[in-house]
């Protein structure tokens, strides 16, 4: 699943400085961030970055060895709260065998 995240979660992952944050308009960040791959699409009607994934689909924080958060600390809030929000929220696809909770 793609991860939606706020320019919020951008500073605290240290994708985004904060002062730009302040002072740089969104549409700017997000052209940024997506050349240099970090982000894979933005929503300029809400302001949600979704972070870039790797060609499996994992999301790019995580260890493809571990299959760990290699960010846990600063993991973005929709990690935080997982699996209350989201795109389907309540579903997780590896609990239940894929079944809302």
């Amino acid at each position: 699943m793609p991860v939606e995240v706020k320019l919020a979660d951008l500073v605290r992952l240290e994708l985004v400085d904060p002062f730009e944050a302040e002072h740089e308009d969104p549409k700017q960040i997000a052209k940024r961030l997506s050349k240099a791959g970090l982000i894979e699409h933005f929503n300029f009607k809400n302001s949600i970055f979704s972070l870039a994934r790797r060609a499996s689909g994992d999301c790019q924080f995580l260890d493809a060895k571990t299959r760990r958060c290699t960010v846990y600390d600063k993991r973005p809030n929709t990690c935080r709260l997982h699996p209350q929000v989201g795109p389907r929220p309540n579903y997780c696809p590896y609990g239940n065998k894929g079944q809302s909770r």
